[in-house]
């Protein structure tokens, strides 16, 4: 049986990440964290600490280094800023992930959407989720965007999409380090095709 129906089989009750918010977790080594995207339409930032050191973090750079592509999906191994891996992704059933874009932010409002006054961001969410373990606001790195449709034309230029996931499309990592994970339900109207949904997601041993 492939693993992700294994996994399947077990996600009962999943953990709800309502519109606009973020939740922190921790996920030990061999767990499967399962990203699902209950209703369509919807991306989820993934921040990636070493649960023991959170000075070791998710690196976008150093995973276009080793995994020689932008384009990250079933097989492929995110790793940290010290040049390890983190977590694998098993299955990917959407195929569509970024790891260009940095979190939506009150100044992503303000200078990309000319926003006036509070809009909800995924970097608020990060930073109000990860700071009771010591984590501040400049030690928060470009997050995995899941779900995000970002394309890259000839030239070089980026467009950010809907996303094309449908209900339930979902993704699995499988820790290799012990990890602090967060996991936002994105904020910005650009990358949700111009509405807010819930994520869900569960953890499971093999």
């Amino acid at each position: 049986m492939p693993i992700s129906e294994k996994i399947k089989m077990k996600m009962t009750n999943p953990i709800k990440i309502k519109k606009q918010s973020a939740k922190s977790f921790i996920l030990k080594k061999g767990e499967i964290l399962t990203v699902i995207d209950p209703e369509g339409g919807q991306v989820s930032d993934m921040l990636l600490f070493n649960a023991n050191d959170v000075k070791e973090k998710l690196s976008s750079g150093k995973t276009f280094d080793f995994e020689a592509s932008i384009v990250l999906t079933t097989g492929n191994f995110l790793w940290s800023n010290r040049s390890n891996r983190m977590v694998k992704i098993v299955v990917d059933t959407n195929g569509k992930n970024d790891f260009l874009l940095a979190p939506c932010s009150k100044e992503t409002f303000e200078i990309l959407y000319d926003f006036e006054g509070y809009h909800p961001s995924c970097l608020e969410n990060f930073y109000k989720n990860l700071a009771p373990f010591d984590i501040s606001l400049d030690d928060i790195p470009n997050a995995f965007n899941i779900f995000m449709n970002v394309e890259v034309d000839k030239e070089g230029k980026l467009s950010v999409l809907p996303p094309t996931t449908v209900a339930d499309d979902f993704i699995q990592f499988e820790a290799q380090m012990d990890l602090l994970v967060c996991l936002t339900a994105c904020s910005a109207e650009d990358s949700n095709g111009g509405t807010f949904k819930p994520i869900h997601f569960h953890v499971t041993k093999l």
